[in-house]
Parts: structure tokens; C-alpha cells; sequence
């Protein structure tokens, strides 16, 4: 039997309780084997923006995912450079899964709404679409009927397979998190304590 592998990335900068959510959603809902979580070396649509140090970032999803067995934590695309693009992370991931899994693997891209409803326009977003599915997490009726279309849209076009977490995601950001650090706030209520901890003790965000 074909694994079922989630694929999930991002700047993690910083991890927060949101990307644990949205990961243990689709492992429950979607029946997936295990997630891998990949942080970014540089996201195409972020290359002005300045993170944390990717060891940093990677040391801090690592203190996010070690409760659950079924994550996986990766450094491919820190230590790959350059600009991280989804459809080559994709390929590497997919390779690596066909010759680890005697039956193959079945990849499903995670994903917040808003990165979904743009992933057409992605470099090569045809071949995306066509090769893996996708689960896509979503806020309190945030951009639904839109996102409807789309799934509609994916499917009949390119033969997608997605679905839809039925539960509420976290409301809560990255940039809202690093803004509260910066004005001597709490976030115990947004990051797992160990990632917290992290951050204090290494002075990241202030």
C-alpha cells in the first residue's frame, strides 16, 4: 500500500501553534502516514524579508514537533540555498519517498488558504496541481465561497485531489508573534512553551 506522505513549508519564523494545528489536522483528517515539515531557506515571494537564522528557525520546529512521532522535521531546502521553490522541494521529497516506501508514496501539499487560491500562478503550478494533492486549512468563513470555486476549479482541470480541513485553524500569525516579542508581550498562548523558551534564551525578535 502507497504511503501517504503531507508535505508542509514555510518560514517557521517563529513556529507557532497554528502550523502544529493545521499539521495534526490534516494527519487526523486526511489519514496521512506522517507530515514533513521543511522550513525555507528563501520563499520566492518573500526575498526582501529578513528571518531569523535558518538554524534558528529549524532548531525551533525540531522543540515543535518532538511530542509527535509522526512528524518529520527537514533541512532539504536550508541547506539547498537559494530560493525555495515548492515544485523542486516537491520532486526531491517525492523521489526520496518513492525509494524509501517499497509501494510508493502519495504526496499532499498543507496549506492555508490564502497560498492555495494562488498556487496556479506558482512557478510551474501546472505540474503542482497535476502531481500531488492538497489540504487546505482555513479561518472562520474566510474567503470559503472562493475557495470552493477553486477547489472545483482544481479538480476538474488537473485532476486534483484536495480537501478542506473541517476544523477552525488558529487565527494567529508569525508577524503578529515576533510583534508582540517586540513590544515585551506575552506569546505563551501562541508557541508550544519549548519554542518560548528557545526564543528567549537565544534573544530572537527583540
Amino acid at each position: 500500500m502507497k504511503k501517504k506522505i503531507g508535505i508542509m513549508g514555510g518560514s517557521f519564523d517563529p513556529v507557532h501553534s497554528g502550523h502544529i494545528g493545521l499539521a495534526e489536522d490534516a494527519l487526523r483528517e486526511a489519514g496521512l502516514d506522517c507530515v514533513i515539515l521543511i522550513p525555507t531557506a528563501v520563499q520566492p515571494f518573500k526575498q526582501d524579508a529578513k528571518a531569523a537564522d535558518g538554524n534558528h528557525r529549524l532548531n525551533m520546529l525540531k522543540l515543535a514537533a518532538e511530542n509527535n512521532e509522526r512528524f518529520i522535521v527537514s533541512d532539504y531546502e536550508l541547506c539547498n540555498k537559494g530560493i525555495s521553490y515548492t515544485y523542486l522541494t516537491m520532486r526531491a521529497m517525492q523521489q526520496e519517498a518513492d525509494n524509501a516506501c517499497p509501494d510508493g508514496a502519495d504526496l499532499y501539499f498543507i496549506t492555508g488558504t490564502d497560498s492555495f487560491l494562488k498556487i496556479d500562478t506558482w512557478m510551474n503550478g501546472e505540474e503542482l496541481l497535476t502531481n500531488y494533492g492538497y489540504i487546505v486549512g482555513t479561518r472562520p468563513g474566510y474567503r470559503q465561497d472562493e475557495l470552493e470555486e477553486f477547489m472545483d476549479f482544481v479538480r476538474e482541470e488537473y485532476g486534483t485531489y484536495v480537501i478542506n480541513l473541517s476544523r477552525v485553524q488558529l487565527d494567529v500569525s508569525s508577524t503578529e508573534i515576533r510583534e508582540r516579542i517586540k513590544s515585551g508581550l506575552s506569546i505563551s498562548n501562541f508557541v508550544p512553551p519549548a519554542v518560548e523558551r528557545y526564543i528567549k534564551e537565544n534573544e530572537l525578535y527583540i
